[in-house]
């Protein structure tokens, strides 16, 4: 057996105890979706870093890379923005807020209407996150060990474990198994950077062995500054309202430690992407025919087998703190936003836990379907994020300028935000910007502007009825 399959054996049987040890914390619903809101700031920043150091940031970050430069690794200081953003604007309210989840405040200020067309978003958006992980798992897994996995079977495999780590531990054992993850990464990814650097000679050597029609080591590389501005564009807006980074501030212990929690998140995130992007770059010296997805861990693999099956690992622990985190948001939206909402009001705690268990089965299997039909991680990511863009305008206006907020701008606004994604996808001619981001917030502030023009209904918080309170998974 060889030294990388122990290696990996060891970590997932290592996630697996983890899960069984924190199950029994996870029994009812606040448990298994908020750790029971007990996440101190270490393992805020542990949960945030380990949600935003998955595929995109390490695998898609050396793609990136393999093609436009070592100005790929701007995505994670990107990610890093937004955590800071989300830490001064939004993390400390989202732990007074008496609520759930965006559907749920959005319903309680707008309407009903409001809630079921933000769910369904959000939910896509949390589907597409997931399906980018199995197929970096995919890439791991079979360039570790080609004999035994092919690419699709290394996503299966991936998302048997992603799907099954989550089910079992639910906040708490994504945010103690984040804590594992993210120093295999920073171990395993930062020996393997300096590892083929050196083995190649140095940076200067690498750039020699590199074509001229790309600046390689310059700032903007090949991507272009609108194309980066976007990236923060993208982080900023989708780390205030996605479902993930919500559900963390959420479950933080209180009000500091949500503060605290993201920004120190945020300082963990952004080393990893320049590291990730330096060996995209060492491999397209190395092999400028390998495919840009493969590079990363095919260029791994050539390290001595302690290393690179430790920075496989590590990298794989990347895409299982990502998914388990995201998993867990689909199906807190599902179970609270749907079903709970709309097909079972009254329903037990006990069962609550349940169903959101089965949604995390099913949602996860889902997103199989998505990982076949990816093309390329960082641009996938980033158009499904760009949806976030109403969600996030309408909660800023709702929580500083709720004079201009109309009980139909949640649902209007979003209506307008899907829309345009549909049209920027279906009708290439259309794409007058570097970003689909660009022209959500224009057309999702205009619709909003819009609807506060001709809707003279303005909004007004209700409390929610004391049952509810009770039941509340926030809480």
């Amino acid at each position: 057996m060889s030294i990388q399959l122990v290696i990996i054996i060891a970590y997932i049987c290592i996630l697996f105890g983890i899960s069984i040890y924190v199950k029994r914390r996870a029994q009812n619903s606040s448990g298994f979706l908020f750790a029971g809101r007990k996440l101190t700031t270490t393992l805020v920043a542990a949960n945030i870093a380990g949600t935003a150091i998955g595929a995109a940031s390490t695998i898609g970050v050396a793609e990136n890379a393999f093609q436009f430069g070592i100005a790929a690794g701007w995505y994670n200081v990107a990610w890093a923005a937004g955590a800071v953003v989300m830490a001064l604007v939004a993390a400390g309210k989202y732990r007074e807020l008496n609520c759930t989840t965006i559907p749920e405040l959005f319903e309680r200020y707008y309407d009903k209407k409001g809630r079921a067309i933000a769910v369904l978003g959000m939910i896509t958006i949390q589907l597409v996150i997931t399906s980018l992980q199995y197929i970096a798992g995919g890439a791991i897994l079979s360039s570790l060990l080609p004999d035994i996995f092919s690419f699709q079977g290394g996503m299966v495999v991936s998302a048997i474990v992603f799907i099954g780590t989550t089910i079992l531990g639910g906040l708490w054992s994504s945010g103690l198994s984040n804590i594992l993850s993210v120093t295999l990464i920073y171990v395993g990814v930062l020996i393997s950077t300096v590892t083929i650097v050196n083995e190649q000679g140095g940076l200067d050597a690498i750039a020699a062995s590199l074509p001229p029609s790309v600046d390689w080591f310059g700032p903007v590389g090949g991507l272009g500054l609108a194309t980066i501005i976007g990236w923060f564009v993208v982080m900023m807006t989708q780390t205030i309202t996605a479902q993930g980074p919500v559900q963390v501030a959420c479950a933080a212990v209180d009000k500091a430690a949500a503060k605290k929690g993201f920004l120190w998140g945020a300082l963990l995130m952004f080393p990893v992407g320049f590291s990730c992007a330096i060996m995209g770059v060492a491999a397209r010296a190395a092999h400028p025919e390998m495919k840009a997805t493969l590079a990363l861990p095919q260029m791994i693999m050539g390290l001595d087998p302690v290393i690179s099956g430790l920075t496989l690992a590590a990298l794989w622990a990347a895409d299982v703190a990502t998914a388990c985190h995201i998993l867990l948001a689909a199906g807190t939206l599902f179970s609270q936003d749907i079903y709970k909402r709309f097909l079972k009001p009254g329903i037990s705690d006990r069962e609550y836990t349940l169903v959101n268990r089965y949604a995390i089965l099913g949602l996860g299997a889902m997103t199989l379907w998505f990982a076949f039909n990816a093309v390329g991680i960082v641009k996938t990511m980033l158009i499904g994020l760009s949806l976030t863009t109403a969600f996030t305008l309408v909660f800023l206006f709702t929580m500083f300028a709720p004079g201009l907020c109309r009980r139909n701008s949640a649902f209007y606004t979003t209506l307008a935000g899907i829309i345009t994604l549909f049209v920027w996808q279906a009708f290439p001619q259309v794409q007058i910007f570097a970003h689909p981001i660009y022209m959500e917030w224009l057309v999702c502030l205009i619709t909003f502007f819009v609807v506060a023009i001709v809707d003279q209904e303005r909004i007004v918080a209700v409390d929610r009825p004391a049952k509810e309170q009770e039941t509340c998974s926030c809480c």
